[in-house]
């Protein structure tokens, strides 16, 4: 017989074997007992079912508006940029001197916009069934040059006035006055102590009835609307009235609400 044909066949050590045998059926033991585990916790949740109520609140605080907004825009057309550019600032000036003797602080302008927009010509197209020659072409004939301002009076006894006076400028696109709060949030927090104060009370009331115990809250919700206050009507003017009447301007008011939804655990 050669020595190719001989098969060497090298037996493992007896404790490698043995601690083969053993991982293979800590495996299979630990894989049974999961598997164990899997059908017995089917329909099962992994947390018990918690018993609970659910309350609402609503809260409603009136409130009047202790600012008012306008805005306004000073726009003019010339052959040039710069052209347009210089008679705008010369006329806004003017409108800001107003503003700074009627005690209007710089804190409360703020320009919103300032554009410069191509102006065109467009030819006059030919009429049905005739031939003409024109020249089709949008032809630039200038420039216009827009700069909008908001202005925020915080005296709304001024409103009628300033209205008036700006109205008798050079400014168009007078729009306003648009009612509101400084701060609106702090009404609006008012509403909403109200709505948790209901919802608490509610809570209360119907553990007793039920004869449970409240245990903690485990979820809150909330809906709130802010108003918007107006006058009783926008203001458009085209600017350059040599003298203009005060209106009477109306404030209104309105209500802030909260909507509130509180789940508690019950005992």
């Amino acid at each position: 017989m050669n020595d190719a044909d001989k098969t060497i066949h090298i037996d493992p050590p007896k404790h490698i074997r043995f601690a083969a045998v053993a991982a293979l059926s800590m495996l299979a033991l630990f894989l049974l007992v999961e598997t164990l585990n899997a059908f017995d916790n089917i329909g099962r949740s992994e947390t018990p079912a918690m018993n609970t109520i659910t309350v609402s609140g609503e809260g409603r605080i009136t409130a009047s508006p202790d600012i008012a907004r306008i805005s306004f825009t000073v726009m003019q057309d010339a052959s040039t940029v710069a052209a347009a550019q210089e008679i705008v600032t010369e006329q806004m000036n003017d409108v800001l001197e107003y503003l700074e003797d009627e005690g209007i602080g710089e804190e409360d302008l703020k320009t919103t916009s300032y554009t410069v927009s191509p102006q065109y010509s467009y030819p006059n197209p030919c009429p049905p069934g005739t031939y003409c020659v024109t020249e089709r072409t949008p032809k630039l004939i200038g420039y216009q040059v827009s700069h909008a301002v908001e202005l925020t009076v915080r005296d709304l006894d001024m409103v009628g006035a300033l209205l008036a006076g700006l109205g008798s400028r050079n400014v168009q696109n007078l729009y306003g006055p648009n009612f509101t709060l400084d701060d609106p949030d702090a009404v609006q927090n008012e509403a909403r102590v109200e709505a948790i104060a209901e919802a608490k009370t509610e809570a209360k009331t119907l553990a007793k009835q039920l004869g449970v115990r409240l245990v903690r809250i485990v979820n809150f919700s909330e809906g709130s609307n802010y108003p918007i206050f107006y006058g009783k009507d926008a203001v458009y003017g085209t600017g350059g009235a040599e003298s203009a009447s005060i209106p009477g301007i109306p404030t209104g008011g309105n209500e802030y609400t909260s909507y509130v939804t509180i789940t508690y655990e019950i005992r």
